[in-house]
């Protein structure tokens, strides 16, 4: 069985783990941040301890005990933690390498509780490598891709959707009208458009261009 004192070491490891993690959620502003992953990785732990103890203190009982129960049971519970992290912005979604965060550090949890502190220490730097020096990469070298969604209101007329996509081609590469709705009794038009830009792009011209288009009533960008 585990001893009192390696549990103490192991949990003190899982909980300096998953600060190192939590630090950088925190500065990112993320959903999940510092006291998130730390109470998430020590629980992890002390889960895989209580399950490799339980199994060796009741095997006179049952001789088939699986230690691996309860750590079964911790990744399949995460992925509740890690859909609350997931948040909706419009047509945008964040959290998502913050759940997959969530789930890689219960893991490294589970790794610390059964005595493995070299590997979940070695996969603890490797992820914060890849979380603070990658994204500086990407925000400094790689051009990210954002989706905006605009939805437009237009007292209908004909030629209205020539003229939509004549601007919209003009002044987008990729864009896609996902919604077309007409009111026949107030005889109005709503469109909906979903553009992907880069997320330096300035959606301004286009706006102040669709503002100008006749029978225009109402603009909003998400």
């Amino acid at each position: 069985m585990i001893s009192e004192t390696d549990i103490a070491i192991r949990l003190v490891v899982a909980a300096l783990l998953g600060a190192l993690i939590g630090l950088d959620r925190e500065r990112q502003n993320q959903p999940a941040g510092l006291r998130t992953h730390i109470i998430l990785v020590t629980g992890a732990a002390l889960a895989m301890i209580l399950s490799i103890n339980m199994s060796m203190q009741f095997n006179h009982i049952a001789p088939n005990g699986d230690p691996s129960r309860l750590a079964a049971q911790v990744l399949s519970g995460i992925g509740f933690l890690g859909a609350g992290a997931i948040m909706r912005y419009g047509p945008n979604i964040k959290g998502l390498t913050t759940a997959t965060s969530l789930w890689t550090m219960a893991v490294v949890g589970l790794a610390v509780g059964a005595g493995y502190i070299w590997v979940a220490v070695g996969t603890s730097a490797f992820l914060f490598a890849a979380l603070s020096v990658l994204s500086k990469i990407e925000k400094n070298k790689l051009t990210v891709n954002v989706v905006r969604q605009l939805s437009l209101s237009y007292a209908f007329h004909p030629g209205i959707e020539e003229s939509l996509h004549t601007i919209l081609a003009e002044r987008t590469k990729n864009y896609t009208i996902t919604r077309m709705e007409r009111n026949v009794h107030q005889n109005r038009l709503r469109i909906t458009v979903m553009i992907r830009l880069k997320s330096t792009e300035n959606l301004t011209p286009l706006v102040d261009e669709l503002a100008t288009m006749p029978g225009i009533r109402g603009i909003r960008v998400e």
